[in-house]
């Protein structure tokens, strides 16, 4: 039977999450969002994982359904094994080779399941000669170029939060590489194991970066390119009242639009092609700009092609009239980001708040079809709770 063109668009899909931590929990909140059932499998008493202080704060676990299981009690394993007999996919992000050691590895899973896309999301991948040692965003972006190319010229690399590794390079791509297995699953019948490693997918981050080396026209020297602030027209520059903005006007057309507001010409700051003028054109823009809070910078230039935003606090951002207009955040009391991308037909609703540990454990092993007897044996045991 077709699916209703207007739900979501990962409707009908089973995943189960092994919970843990940063690019694992996020790319289980991106199938969420999207509106595949995501079975979260937590120890019992296991407090968040990713928040401190109200569970239901934890925004990343949101749209879940959550088993608190024991995996060192006695049947536990194959209590998990006949979960994931009932899934399309299921995602970890354990170092390698602990799923195996507990006997929940790929092979027994795709064994017992042969349509089943296993995700495993780690820091340095599943092989390598790192592979088993701990690691932190931070460590990853620096193995792949990504870090020595961030920053100032003549400071240490700065790192942007944990949102290039962690997030982009790593939940982002494990959440991809689940919907192309279960793609293929659902055309050829056959499940895959996605290795998705933080480090393969910041470096798949950085194709461009490396593409303009290979032209020559990237200079592994931080801030002396167009796209790293090595240009006085592509950076951020401070204003009177301690506030900051960004300015972008890489092409001629938005360079012309800056200068017209600014009351500049070009013999004003010289030609944008000659290097030796970037200096001085760097301090017009700085003394400029700083004599001016930022409210008035935003009031001339925001709503022009000269490639403006004014930079945000994150309380900021979620007041901001465009992101309020699109519907970006949720609210104003504790808001969070909404699901995306969005669909023209689809409809993506924000997920349900994030549950405690155990709150759907009855109803999950209801729903994979056991008995009340042995629902209830294993409360009593303690291998559920």
């Amino acid at each position: 039977m077709p699916m209703d063109a207007s739900a979501p668009p990962l409707a009908g899909l089973r995943i189960i999450e092994f919970a843990g931590i940063g690019p694992g929990p996020f790319a289980g909140m991106m199938l969420a969002d999207m509106g595949a059932e995501i079975i979260r499998i937590e120890r019992p008493g296991a407090s968040s994982p990713t928040a401190q202080g109200d569970y239901g704060l934890d925004f990343m676990a949101r749209g879940r359904k959550s088993l608190a299981l024991n995996l060192k009690a006695p049947g536990a394993v194959e209590l998990a094994l006949q979960l994931i007999e009932t899934a399309d996919g299921r995602i970890e992000g354990f170092r390698p080779g602990v799923m195996e050691r507990l006997g929940l590895g790929p092979d027994i899973c795709r064994a017992r399941n042969p349509r089943l896309v296993y995700g495993r999301m780690t820091g340095w991948g599943q092989d390598g000669p790192i592979a088993h040692t701990a690691g932190h965003d931070l460590n990853y972006i620096a193995l792949t170029g990504a870090l020595w190319a961030s920053g100032e010229a003549g400071q240490k690399p700065s790192f942007p939060l944990n949102l290039l590794g962690d997030f982009g390079g790593g939940g982002m791509f494990l959440a991809f590489g689940m919907v192309t297995g279960m793609l293929k699953a659902a055309r050829s019948g056959q499940g895959d194991v996605v290795d998705a490693a933080i480090v393969d997918g910041t470096s798949a981050l950085m194709t461009m970066i490396y593409s303009r080396r290979a032209m020559g026209v990237w200079q592994d020297e931080r801030q002396s390119n167009a796209l790293d602030g090595g240009v006085p027209w592509y950076g951020v520059y401070e204003c009177a009242d301690g506030g900051w903005i960004t300015i972008g006007s890489l092409e001629p057309q938005f360079w012309a639009v800056l200068l017209n507001k600014l009351n500049l010409t070009e013999a004003d700051l010289g030609d944008r092609k000659d290097r030796s003028t970037w200096p001085a054109m760097r301090a017009k823009f700085t003394e400029i700009f700083k004599a001016q809070p930022r409210d008035h910078w935003v009031a001339l230039l925001q709503d022009t092609d000269a490639c403006f935003a004014p930079v945000l606090s994150p309380a900021e951002a979620a007041a901001h009239p465009h992101n309020q207009a699109r519907g970006i955040f949720t609210g104003t009391q504790d808001p969070q980001p909404m699901p995306a991308p969005r669909f023209a037909t689809s409809q993506t609703p924000l997920p349900d708040r994030p549950p405690v540990p155990g709150a759907h454990s009855r109803q999950v092993l209801e729903e994979a079809g056991f008995g009340p007897d042995d629902i209830d044996t294993y409360f009593r045991e303690g291998t559920v709770s």
